[in-house]
Parts: C-alpha cells; structure tokens; sequence
C-alpha cells in the first residue's frame, strides 16, 4: 500500500491544521487574542495569538472538535470560525449545542467523506476521559478522532484525554501511524492531569509502536503544565526519541506515514 503524505501546522494550544488526501482539516479552534478568563473563581491566561489568523487557514473542509464545553478547546473566536468549515465532528451534545454544519459521533461510530481523487475518508470518534475515573461528569463528553483513506494507515487525534484502558483498546484496534496526542498536563482546577503528562505520552507510544507521536494542547494557556520541551526531554530518556516529532507554531511539518 502506497505511503500517505500529511502536513501539519500548529496554530497554537489545541488547534492544527492536517491537510491529507486532498483536504484540510482543523482540530478544536482556538483563535482568540491573548487575555485573561475568569469563570467560576477560576482564571486561566491565553497567552499567544494564533501563529496563522483563521481567515489564512481558509478553505477547511472538516474541523474535528474534540469538545465545546471548555474555552481552551473552543473559544469566542473559534466558536465565529464553525460555521466557515464545511462540516464540524465532534460529540453528540455538542451537535445539539453548536450550528446546523455540527454532525455528532458517539465513541466507535463512524463518518466518511468523498475526496476529491475518488478515495474515501473515515472519520471514527475514539472515547476519551477527560480526566481521573469519575471525572466525566465533571467535564463532560469528550472525543477523539481516527482518520483513515481507504483503509490505509491511522492518523489518531486524542482529543482532551489522560491515559487510560480505553485508549489502548484504540491502539488495538487500529494500525495508527501518527498519534496527535494532546499532551500539556493540564490542570484547570487542582493538583490533578485532565490531559495526558509525559507519562501517558510515553504510554501511548509505547502502545502504538509503528505510530510517530506529536502533541499539542501543551502551550499557549496558563493552566498548561508541561510543553514540548518536556516531551523531547522526557521520549530522549526512554530511547523514543526519534518516535516523536515536535511541531514549531506556524511552520509546517510535513510526514509519510
């Protein structure tokens, strides 16, 4: 089977562009300017402006929305963006919460799209724990996202997850060949991760040997605890390094899988 060509661009936090198989796709749209929210005697700091401004990303077939209920995953911003993308996937909830182009997808369940060369796209939602056990009705329903053209090698999308069975139940059953892990430790609320730390990286790493490992979610935001940084640091210790391939902010990174 022939090898497939993908680029990547950060945009900041949460936010890649993936242009695959003709198309280009848009994780969770984050695109507000820098400030400070305040929610709840909570306060979270947006550091960065986007390295590309919405409007230059433009046409985006697919944004792939792991959750709507969080604004580091979907902001002000973003939430003006939805409705420029041909068609939204995220969570059955947010399907019913966010505009008529929202298709929702339970865990397991599948969507697919014509590409412009005749070959086809599958979209499957992958489950996602949006922190420790029981934190779900904390936080809420989240997804993650696998990407396949006519069969060929994965592309997984963890969404806002920790590391947990679930996650290597979709290493078993997918040949994944590039894990976009969301990966920064963040602690919104307390001493605990509610997306995966380095350890759950290396995890999922280990559990999906044939894949390259990026990350994003792990910069830009104040509640972010680790970065790419810690990530290079931490594969180099375990002999991964060449697993993982970081990603600079508006630079793209361009890789066969």
């Amino acid at each position: 089977m022939a090898r497939e060509q993908i680029h990547l661009t950060l945009i900041d936090g949460p936010t890649l562009l993936i242009e695959i198989g003709g198309i280009r796709l848009l994780t969770d749209p984050t695109f507000d300017q820098p400030q400070v929210y305040s929610s709840g005697g909570n306060s979270r700091e947006k550091f960065n402006a986007p390295s590309i401004p919405s409007e230059a990303l433009l046409p985006i077939q697919v944004v792939l929305l792991s959750h709507d209920q969080h604004g580091d995953n979907l902001d002000g911003a973003g939430r003006a963006f939805l409705p420029k993308a041909g068609t939204v996937i995220s969570t059955t909830g947010a399907a019913e919460r966010l505009a008529a182009n929202t298709q929702g997808l339970a865990p397991w369940s599948s969507t697919t799209l014509a590409l412009s060369d005749g070959r086809t796209l599958t979209i499957t939602a992958t489950p996602a724990r949006h922190g420790p056990a029981g934190f779900e009705r904390v936080n809420g329903e989240v997804i993650g996202f696998i990407l396949s053209i006519d069969g060929g090698p994965c592309v997984y999308i963890s969404g806002d997850t920790v590391w947990y069975s679930e996650i290597a139940e979709i290493a078993h059953r997918f040949d994944i060949r590039l894990a976009v892990l969301f990966a920064g430790a963040a602690q919104p609320k307390g001493p605990f991760n509610v997306s995966m730390n380095t350890n759950d990286a290396i995890e999922a790493a280990t559990a999906m040997p044939r894949a390259k490992i990026t990350a994003v979610h792990n910069l830009g935001w104040s509640h972010y605890k680790q970065n790419q940084a810690d990530l290079v640091t931490a594969f180099g210790a375990v002999g991964l390094a060449e697993q993982f391939q970081q990603l600079t902010p508006g630079i793209p990174l361009a890789l066969e899988i």
